[in-house]
């Protein structure tokens, strides 16, 4: 199953996307029974960049947040359990606010967005989720405002720049049509190279799996353009640096660079696929990892186990 992989992504790109808004957590534990959300926000008081670079996801950054995308159409008992999660939190909030002897604001507990490629009228009726035409687009669905839940339906989103960057986490043609609006922004966009890079590492991840279904092997064709287009950014960078720097020199360093965050982002997501959060000791083989060829730092991955991992790099550093 690749549903994995794809979580990852989501969680990563939303990271990405939103750490110049605000303070993100990613697979963030509760209390009791262990259930990580997948990404806790805090707003800064003054962002790095405006929010509006990112429209509604902008929009929604403006107050504390917690987002759970899912690849497959959400399904009721995930919802129940995202809403669980989420009062778990709100707990959390309230008991140190408590010890603190201090009383924590509605408006400073997280709302809880559910990101869905496709949700069914059943399941909105079901959680009496209804739209708000007059503050939100179509495709974004609240819950009693005492629930402090939305569910975004991604697919009935409008093409637009305000939604581009939620619809990156569509499916099928609607993401399809995302990535290619996404390689058409300005080069100088803030969120784009980023956004580029974590699409294919994504893809070198999907590429070297053998269960993926035709929907991913649609996705990896798609994404096959985005390393040669991050290539040309990447000599664009190197021609600006070039303007100050001697051009030859400029070049070479701004592809270097780009290849190198390229590298370390898709070594982060193989070992976030094999282990799951990254601790101290696996962060300290990102770097010789990045040293090997693609091919073997992937086959290492997949063969070995954590032990034999750490062991075989341990052995490599003995005199």
């Amino acid at each position: 199953m690749t549903r994995f992989i794809h979580d990852q992504f989501a969680k990563q790109y939303l990271k990405e996307l939103l750490t110049p808004l605000g303070n993100v957590e990613t697979s963030r534990d509760v209390a009791g029974e262990v259930r990580p959300v997948d990404v806790l926000f805090a707003p800064k008081p003054e962002p790095e960049v405006e929010p509006t670079a990112i429209g509604i996801l902008g929009q929604i950054a403006a107050k504390p947040a917690v987002f759970e995308p899912f690849r497959s159409p959400v399904q009721i008992g995930e919802i129940r359990s995202c809403l669980g999660k989420l009062f778990d939190i709100h707990g959390e909030f309230e008991r140190i606010a408590a010890r603190e002897n201090t009383r924590i604001a509605e408006a400073d507990l997280p709302q809880l967005w559910i990101l869905s490629p496709t949700v069914s009228d059943t399941i909105l009726a079901g959680f009496r989720a209804i739209s708000e035409p007059e503050n939100w687009v179509s495709g974004v669905y609240f819950m009693g405002p005492s629930l402090k839940a939305a569910i975004i339906a991604i697919h009935q989103l409008p093409r637009t720049p305000e939604t581009l960057w939620l619809r990156v986490l569509g499916k099928g043609n609607v993401q399809k049509q995302a990535i290619a609006e996404l390689r058409e922004l300005p080069s100088d966009n803030v969120f784009r190279l980023n956004a580029l890079e974590l699409l294919y590492n994504l893809r070198t991840i999907l590429e070297v799996r053998q269960d993926i279904d035709r929907e991913d092997r649609e996705l990896i064709m798609e994404l096959s353009p985005l390393y040669l287009q991050r290539l040309e950014d990447a000599t664009q960078r190197g021609i600006q640096q070039g303007m100050q720097q001697g051009i030859q020199q400029g070049i070479q360093q701004g592809m270097q660079q780009a290849m190198q965050r390229a590298q370390r982002l898709m070594v982060e997501s193989l070992l976030q696929l094999k282990f799951g959060e990254i601790d101290e000791e696996l962060s300290q083989l990102i770097e010789p990892l990045i040293q090997l060829e693609p091919l073997d730092r992937t086959r290492l991955i997949r063969q070995l186990d954590r032990s034999e991992l750490l062991a075989h790099f341990e052995d490599k550093n003995q005199p």
